[in-house]
């Protein structure tokens, strides 16, 4: 069993990455800390808490509230994506007898920062941690700022972001968690940590469409065809059907399934200054290059077999 400490900002794929996550019992969540990205960070507290609501985890993890801003330049959210609750709409949905279908779990957060939660678990764990980033890399770039090692104390990270060899989603050139804190990525690029990324270049070839739901049972399904149903009945170009892609959930797919993920050693780094560049993940290609690398990017992946076993998980073992 692997510990790991996901780093979230729900979010639609943050959503079904934390019920693969809490599905599979090759992984223990050990802790979950929340960070401000998709949504504002009070919403991204309340979406934790609705999701362990529905994955109803035997031992459910502690929460830590995280940083609400990026460390400079304005907070952005992806709300025009997500839906305004950051979920597709489900916290609006009721019941027959007018009840929301999708109410809060109980779970309390913890008084401690995010930030130091992290650094106090990089500690205690060490090496067998391993923390996956799903959002904007600002908690992890204070824990950073609280204790220079700390993420060189797990044993890796595993960063869904960046765009490489592909275009960004937020930008022409970024992916949106980079863009919205590039200088938090790039004091996490230069913390000498073991670091996994998980780019726009494999996850873009992830699409969850309404025919992969149909026919599968259980609660954390039905959880996902309300999540996606907004996305997946949008207008969508010639040739095309609509659909969700599977960003977050391939982060943990790296850590439950890392045999489908084929990683590069490259040197990355983040562009900070650039008026039409910020938030650009740069790698050395360079044939010869003398840099060294900084991290592994996952440039291909069997993303076919990777979604069959993430749906497979979650209606499989879907509570009764």
């Amino acid at each position: 069993m692997k510990r790991v400490l996901i780093d979230t900002d729900p979010g639609v794929d943050d959503a079904m990455a934390l019920l693969l996550a809490f599905a599979c019992p090759e992984v223990r969540i050990t802790a979950i800390t929340i960070v401000a990205g998709n949504v504002s960070l009070p919403l991204c507290v309340s979406n934790v808490r609705r999701i362990l609501a529905v994955a109803r985890p035997a031992s459910p993890p502690p929460l830590f509230r995280g940083a609400a801003a990026p460390l400079s330049g304005p907070t952005r959210d992806a709300a025009h994506v997500h839906g305004g609750d950051g979920l597709g709409g489900v916290t609006a949905l009721r019941d027959a007898a007018g009840a929301a279908r999708y109410p809060e779990s109980t779970v309390a957060k913890s008084a401690e920062p995010a930030a130091e939660a992290i650094v106090r678990l990089a500690r205690e764990v060490g090496q067998e941690l391993t923390i996956i980033a799903l959002g904007p890399l600002t908690n992890l770039a204070l824990a950073l700022r609280l204790d220079p090692g700390v993420l060189r104390a797990v044993g890796e990270v595993i960063i869904m972001g960046g765009a490489f060899r592909c275009p960004g989603n937020a930008t022409p050139v970024a992916e949106f968690n980079i863009w919205s804190d590039p200088e938090a990525a790039q004091l996490v690029c230069d913390s000498g940590a073991t670091l996994r990324w998980i780019s726009l270049d494999i996850t873009n070839h992830a699409p969850l469409v309404t025919r992969h739901l149909e026919g599968r049972p259980g609660s954390r399904i039905d959880f996902v065809r309300d999540l996606t149903a907004e996305m997946l009945s949008r207008a969508a170009p010639p040739g095309e059907a609509a659909h969700c892609l599977l960003h977050d959930p391939m982060a943990v797919g790296a850590v439950l399934w890392p045999e489908l993920f084929e990683f590069t050693p490259l040197r990355v780094a983040v562009e900070c200054q650039g008026d039409l560049t910020r938030g650009m993940t740069v790698a050395d290609f360079r044939s010869g290059a003398s840099a060294t690398p900084n991290g592994e990017v996952a440039l291909t992946a069997n993303t076919n077999e990777f979604r069959r076993r993430f749906l497979d998980a979650l209606s499989e073992r879907s509570p009764a």
